[in-house]
């Protein structure tokens, strides 16, 4: 029997999770590395992994590229399940969407608003994006 609504579930769940999908080849060599996020076609709004619109439900999403560059919102140091501590981050992109990576550098020098470019590097254990500092933090310490 044939549904014409789950046809249209299943093509836009497919769009998607072709974005998901582990076996989609990736770009290789240094400088190569890219996020690919999502725009609502219809609000404009940008997400990362997502099947449909966080504002308007819509779920005629497009493919876009980021650039790479963002702001730290939130980082914390994760001591479990960890054989030494590391760094979790919330990174806010410049093309407004927000993601959770890792930070390279000193677990105590990374703090909310630094801002950091994507690198090629990708954490081996979760497969999350790795990022660096784009200047070194200069803090005044009292």
């Amino acid at each position: 029997m044939y549904h014409p609504s789950a046809s249209v579930a299943r093509q836009s769940a497919g769009a998607a999770a072709g974005l998901l999908d582990p076996r989609r080849p990736e770009p290789r060599g240094p400088g190569s590395e890219t996020i690919l996020f999502q725009r609502c076609t219809w609000c404009g709004t940008a997400m990362y992994h997502r099947l449909l619109c966080p504002v308007c439900q819509g779920s005629d999403l497009r493919t876009e590229r980021s650039e790479g560059i963002g702001t730290v919102r939130h980082a914390t140091v994760v001591h479990r399940n960890t054989p030494a501590a590391r760094n979790v981050s919330l990174i806010e992109m410049a093309e407004g969407f927000v993601l959770r990576g890792r930070v390279m550098g000193p677990l105590i020098g990374i703090h909310s608003g630094d801002r950091v470019r994507l690198s090629t590097v990708k954490d081996p254990v979760r497969g999350e994006p790795v990022f660096q500092l784009v200047d070194e933090p200069y803090r005044a310490w009292s």
